[in-house]
């Protein structure tokens, strides 16, 4: 059995890390670099960096900040927002980051998924679903959580995995925030479907949350921002109350 990995994640908006609620109303949660070190020297397994107004604004992610964070982490980190094509792959890579996140632009062009995947491998790809439950899908979102599609959760999952992503990191835009546990019925609908890993997001707020997720929603990772950001849970009490669960952690 692999080891579940605990997955901070850093929202960042004109330079400051942000967490909101249901993807509005944010709050400053510190500097992104400042977390990340700490977090890494917490015992995370990886982090996450996503730039959630860089679609919206038209613009590429902040290359300088993976930079300052490549120079002060020890562990693997994912970049997201504003990935449109290779060269701004090629250019987070280079600036340090281990993997790249797509959402809006891969919705937009699935092509984008496959060519990631065949010229800088799988394992760098990993696939930002949002999505929220209406009328009884899953409906999935662009431009973090402002623009619905016609695409259904389940299916471009699937698709994504086929044109080649390593992982695919759902969000519940309903969950997020919240605190109430993930959506774990969904989650697990998606282990079951796909082959590579999912990475849970949204509703974490609680230790046990992070129990169910692994235990009932059968995902491979949990990523959460609030409740590490505002010290609600350490890494280390949580890896550790985990174990004890008897959850295999890293």
């Amino acid at each position: 059995m692999l080891a579940k990995r605990i997955i901070p994640c850093l929202d960042v908006k004109d330079g400051n890390t942000v967490k909101g609620v249901n993807f509005i109303n944010f709050r400053n949660a510190g500097d992104p670099v400042e977390l990340g070190r700490q977090y890494s020297e917490q015992g995370a397994d990886e982090l996450v960096y996503l730039d959630i107004t860089a679609s919206h604004e038209g613009r590429k992610t902040f290359l300088n900040l993976v930079s300052r964070v490549a120079a002060n982490i020890s562990i693997p980190f994912t970049v997201g927002g504003g990935v449109n094509e290779l060269r701004d792959v090629d250019a987070l890579l280079n600036a340090g980051a281990d993997k790249v996140s797509v959402n809006s632009a891969a919705l937009r062009r699935p092509k984008l998924i496959e060519e990631i995947a065949r010229n800088f491998g799988s394992q760098v790809c990993v696939c930002a679903i949002d999505a929220d439950f209406i009328d009884n899908k899953w409906i999935c979102y662009l431009n973090g959580g402002r623009i619905s599609t016609e695409r259904e959760l389940f299916s471009w999952a699937k698709e994504a995995e086929n044109r080649g992503a390593g992982e695919i990191l759902f969000t519940s835009m309903a969950h997020d925030g919240v605190k109430t546990g993930y959506a774990n019925d969904s989650l697990h609908t998606l282990a079951e479907t796909l082959r590579i890993p999912v990475i849970a997001s949204g509703g974490a707020g609680s230790m046990q949350h992070f129990r169910d997720v692994f235990t009932e929603g059968k995902a491979d990772a949990a990523l959460a921002a609030s409740v590490f950001h505002f010290g609600e849970i350490g890494i280390a009490e949580l890896k550790r109350y985990l174990k004890q669960e008897g959850i295999v952690v890293r």
